[in-house]
């Protein structure tokens, strides 16, 4: 039988790979349906879906005295963190949004030290994450604009919203008793982190400008299925069971796999800039890891 710990690295693992998809669902998504929108059908459907499931299971569900606590982790998680990078994706380049939500591990091992129950941050880690860091930089660096203006900088704000919010959710998260259902845990933080972005796109009026076509819907649908009930519950266990040092190196990791996936399915040069970048995203993955 697979140990627990060994599932929480598959179920990481899976949130690197998926996850990397989604800057692309994203942008491809956005080209006809609002950000705000877009992001609380994606979430409320994903976490009505699975609820729906569960409840057909017999599966054991929070109560209603956990909705609260579980609500303000939606907002945190979802609304906030997922919502940001949505809507920095308006104005910055994929590249540069990457590098920018890239801080997060950043984000999380000082919010865990405020908190005093942290991991100690050596010097080790410490190296390892401007490494992993730097890795990204030359990654994307190409892809990287340089603007102006209040869009720009607004999209610059929002990825550090979205971080900000997703390290403190994250670390409360993990906080929460250990006998918990993660997924249904996970799945009433996307229902409720959804509806918190429909309501927020209703009332800034995104439902005139929503169009969904062929192409905008299957990323929507792909967003869903993959990006929201496959990846958040895997992220959701990972984070139960794995420190909060390691589940956090899935923001270098994602770039990468997606510009391997751009290599293999869309015929993207390999180029020794992506092979160089890759290995020192690992190398500072292995220093934080040890």
């Amino acid at each position: 039988m697979v140990s627990r710990t060994r599932r929480a690295y598959f179920a990481w693992a899976a949130v690197c790979l998926l996850w990397g998809t989604t800057y692309l669902g994203i942008r491809i998504a956005l080209e006809t349906i609002p950000p705000l929108l877009m992001g609380g059908m994606r979430w409320t459907a994903a976490g009505g879906l699975l609820l729906g499931v569960m409840r057909l299971r017999g599966d054991v569900m929070p109560d209603r005295a956990q909705w609260p606590s579980l609500g303000l982790l939606g907002v945190l998680l979802i609304g906030l963190g997922n919502g940001g990078v949505v809507w920095a994706e308006q104005t910055l380049p994929s590249g540069l949004t990457a590098v920018l939500v890239a801080v997060t591990p950043f984000w999380m091992l000082g919010v865990e030290r405020l908190t005093g129950q942290g991991e100690p941050v050596t010097g080790r880690r410490t190296l390892g994450l401007l490494i992993g860091f730097a890795g990204i930089v030359l990654l994307v660096w190409p892809e990287l604009e340089l603007g102006k203006g209040r869009a720009f900088l607004a999209g610059v704000f929002a990825t550090q919203v979205a971080s900000v919010g997703w390290a403190i959710g994250s670390s409360y998260s993990r906080r929460r008793g250990p006998t918990e259902n993660v997924l249904a845990v996970a799945a009433f933080q996307m229902f409720f982190g959804g509806l918190v972005m429909l309501a927020a796109g209703v009332l800034l009026g995104e439902w005139h400008a929503l169009v969904v076509t062929p192409r905008t819907g299957a990323a929507l649908g792909y967003l869903l299925v993959f990006g929201a009930v496959a990846g958040f519950s895997a992220y959701a266990y990972a984070l139960k069971h794995l420190p909060l040092a390691v589940v956090s190196l899935y923001a270098y990791v994602n770039p990468v796999i997606a510009m391997v996936l751009g290599t293999i399915v869309l015929g993207e040069p390999m180029s020794p800039r992506l092979v160089v970048a890759g290995v020192v995203v690992l190398t500072g993955m292995a220093l934080v890891r040890r």
